[in-house]
């Protein structure tokens, strides 16, 4: 388990920078407007992206 854990980490890490490293203007901002957002409006981002995850998560294994 602890290994897949670090795994996954370690892929959200290179998934997340690999925006900045190709696109730097576009991530700078798209940054700028999540900054801009209200606090419920991150907090819906966060929802929908969690439960994107979550399917994602059962169809591939499932």
């Amino acid at each position: 388990m602890p290994d897949y854990f670090l795994a996954a980490c370690a892929l959200v890490l290179v998934l997340e920078g690999l925006m900045p490293l190709l696109a730097p203007r576009i991530w700078r901002d798209a940054f700028r407007r999540l900054i801009e957002l209200s606090d419920g409006q991150l907090r819906f981002v966060g929802l929908i992206s969690i439960g994107i995850g979550a399917v994602l998560l059962m169809v591939f294994y499932a």
